[in-house]
């Protein structure tokens, strides 16, 4: 069987070698290649050089690293929106942290009534919060984008709402008052 025949049928054109051989062949591989610590160091150099050119194109906002989540310019657009706005769930956080406080006074006291009271306004003025920004931004989004599949925006800017301003990732790009791009 010549060999144009041999891979018309599937086959490898040669015969398969003996278990011994094959072995001895793997070792010799083995031995001509690098120890495993070499390998297995070199590899953990390239993974933290990848992960650390990742993070900071994510920084940046360069969509080539941004997850799928946040990419396109609908998305874009929704983060500059939402970072060009100040919002009361940006003091929500150290809100929450002053009524924990307040809240372990003993039963009864003035303290834990105010902390009561804030406790009451903070979840109200967030749903109003809430609520403005979802029908702010879907104006905004029908406005800019007219044709574009706009599901899933008004999520994503809650989330990223929720978020402290520093910890945001993408950074934020624009400042508060600017106009998102």
């Amino acid at each position: 069987m010549s060999e144009t025949e041999a891979e018309a049928l599937g086959k490898k054109g040669r015969p398969t070698p003996s278990r011994k051989d094959a072995q001895a062949a793997a070792k010799e591989r083995a031995r001509a290649g690098m120890d495993k610590k070499a390998v297995t160091k070199l590899l953990r150099e390239k993974r933290t050089d990848s992960n650390k050119k990742m993070r900071e194109g994510m920084k940046a906002g360069d969509e080539k690293y941004l997850p799928k989540r946040d990419q396109g310019p609908v998305k874009r657009y929704v983060r500059d929106w939402v970072d060009s706005r100040l919002t009361f769930s940006e003091f929500l956080l150290p809100l929450l942290v002053v009524i924990m406080i307040g809240s372990a006074s003993k039963n009864g006291s003035p303290v834990q009534r105010v902390t009561s009271y804030l406790w009451t306004a903070s979840i109200l003025l967030l749903l109003i919060d809430t609520v403005v920004l979802r029908f702010r931004l879907r104006k905004a989004l029908l406005a800019k984008f007219p044709d574009e599949d706009l599901r899933g925006t008004t999520f994503y800017a809650y989330v990223r709402t929720l978020q402290i301003r520093f910890m945001r990732m993408p950074k934020p790009k624009v400042k508060f008052g600017g106009s998102p791009k």
